[in-house]
């Protein structure tokens, strides 16, 4: 990796990276050697740097990337326990669907599941149009970005729900997979994506009503 040059007194992103490593292998002690971290920071990095528009956040953006992979990762391996469903949405860019339907999901879900999304290739920025309209039911994906999809959140979610990703999503045996056909937000008005929106909606309430049925 090329390293980039710095203001006086700013960490180079290269030592931004290291300094992620330092923090993720203590976090991670006891369940991933230092060189599986070192290669997970810099391969997050490098991921999220193939569509980021702007370079300047990308160190924070790889540390949330890069910490859900380990989490992801150690949740599979049968090293971080488990204690409600894992949700994971998938879509061509994560910049939509899978946002939208992981956002509200989390909203109606609570503290009784968790969510992950990820895109077959990402875009380079959440769309508008689905963050504007999702701010409307108290939804903030402001600070969201698209996610590339890899392997390890695959392993470690109970249920993958695809969103116009075809054959993109690898398939493993002993989980829930389902394919929800819902129109693709890219392009539309806040309007057209407000339809978008209450259609994930009701599908995710019928999937969290499967998940964790109300108590009698």
């Amino acid at each position: 990796m090329t390293t980039e040059k710095s203001l006086p007194g700013l960490l180079t992103p290269e030592a931004s990276l290291h300094r992620l490593a330092d923090d993720l292998s203590a976090r991670f002690a006891g369940v991933f050697a230092r060189e599986t971290v070192d290669r997970y920071v810099f391969e997050s990095y490098t991921a999220l740097a193939r569509t980021a528009r702007v370079t300047a956040h990308l160190p924070a953006l790889t540390a949330r990337f890069a910490t859900e992979r380990l989490t992801a990762l150690a949740q599979a391996k049968g090293a971080v326990a488990r204690e409600v469903p894992e949700v994971l949405f998938v879509c061509v860019q994560n910049a939509g669907r899978s946002q939208m339907a992981a956002g509200l999901l989390q909203l109606r879900g609570g503290d009784r599941v968790h969510v992950r999304s990820a895109g077959s290739q990402p875009a380079p920025a959440v769309d508008d149009a689905v963050v504007s309209a999702m701010a409307e039911l108290g939804v903030d994906l402001g600070a969201e970005f698209p996610k590339p999809l890899n392997d390890d959140v695959v392993r470690a979610a109970d249920v993958v729900v695809t969103m116009g990703c075809g054959d993109a999503c690898p398939v493993y045996p002993g989980k829930r997979y389902l394919d929800w056909q819902v129109r693709d937000p890219a392009g539309l008005t806040v309007g057209e994506v407000r339809a978008i929106r209450d259609d994930i909606d009701a599908r995710v309430r019928a999937l969290l009503t499967e998940l964790q049925p109300a108590p009698a």
